[in-house]
């Protein structure tokens, strides 16, 4: 896919920085005219090895997608090319909103080993791999779809982060997730393993997107834009796994057990309404995002847990896409990311 803007350097900054505590700066909308556009001898053995990656390598299709087969069920998102070509996109509306950074945990200059669980198509791990040569990085998923091409230092696993790790305790500086919501039915337990496999004074950061749009100006009241939130909030709780991770994050983390614990949150408008240049370039790639992912994002869940049928699905879809291009509602949404450190060792920074 093709970048709007070419990527700052990443390189982050191990020295200790002071922000002044963050400030609600309204959104102000753009002037539009009406023209804007198991055991056995070799042969089962063999046959077993088969098997075990045909379950990992095959697929589930429904309602027209296509899904990942290990462990299935267990993810809510589809995993075809529409799916992938989405968070690749959001990948680059990340990218923007960091002004380039790929995570803000001050992680220091050398990290040895970095995790990335739930990485998807694998681009924030590839990208993390560039930036840090001499470090060792590993990328775990349910899906096989990350490409073969990639740095040295990196290895991609399939697997699913909410079962028992396998990882030796206390070896990673780094541990990064991002839009993992609607996969963890616990996250304590998660907390727990990510703690147990940092080294002490390693970091932990999650970055998510909050599914409930919101409006400064109430434009969004009465729409099909507004529903989708309380939907989603519905679907991750029939499905046991929540989506609202992006507003309890830090409170989860401190209970946890993590330190110095700090949470940065940026809007991001649905729609290029914004008169900042760099926000409605942030809306207009996200009004993409929604338009080609809500299907993906609705149709599993609502279907399944929620007793809709695709149909239903569907026309929500087109209500939603309808409401994106309406000039008239400004909505946005919060994306947080959350960061926080394993206590003990001697490299304790505090960004606040």
């Amino acid at each position: 896919m093709a970048e709007a803007s070419e990527i700052p350097d990443a390189t982050p900054q191990p020295q200790p920085q002071t922000n002044p505590p963050p400030q609600e700066v309204p959104l102000r909308v753009d002037e539009f005219d009406d023209n804007d556009s198991s055991y056995g001898g070799d042969s089962d053995a063999a046959s077993e090895t088969t098997s075990l990656y045909s379950a990992i390598l095959n697929h589930v299709y429904e309602n027209g997608r296509r899904y990942h087969s290990y462990r299935a069920g267990t993810y809510w998102g589809p995993n075809d090319d529409l799916a992938q070509e989405n968070l690749d996109l959001f990948h680059h509306i990340f990218n923007l909103s960091l002004d380039g950074k790929l995570f803000l945990a001050p992680i220091g200059s050398n990290p040895q080993r970095i995790l990335d669980i739930g990485t998807g198509t694998g681009i924030w791990a590839i990208d993390v791999a560039d930036l840090y040569p001499s470090a060792s990085v590993v990328a775990t998923d349910l899906s096989p779809i990350q490409p073969t091409d990639v740095p040295p230092n990196l290895e991609f696993q399939i697997d699913d982060f909410t079962l028992p790790w396998t990882f030796s305790k206390n070896t990673f500086d780094f541990v990064h997730a991002r839009c993992i919501y609607g996969s963890v039915a616990d996250y304590p337990s998660l907390y727990s393993s990510v703690l147990d496999h940092l080294k002490p004074g390693g970091w932990f950061e999650q970055t998510e997107i909050s599914v409930i749009p919101k409006s400064e100006d109430d434009s969004i009241k009465g729409t099909s834009l507004e529903s989708w939130g309380p939907i989603a909030w519905e679907s991750g709780e029939k499905f046991g796994k929540s989506f609202k991770i992006a507003e309890e994050s830090r409170d989860i983390m401190e209970n946890a057990g993590f330190v110095n614990v700090q949470r940065k949150t940026f809007k991001w408008p649905i729609g290029p309404w914004p008169a900042n240049r760099k926000m409605k370039e942030i809306g207009a790639y996200n009004r993409l995002g929604w338009d080609e992912g809500i299907n993906g994002w609705a149709m599993f869940l609502m279907t399944k847990y929620l007793g809709w049928r695709s149909e239903e699905v569907e026309v929500l879809c087109a209500n939603i896409r309808r409401d994106l291009r309406d000039k008239n509602i400004h909505a946005y949404q919060d994306v947080t990311v959350c960061w926080g450190q394993k206590p003990g060792g001697s490299s304790t920074v505090v960004n606040e």
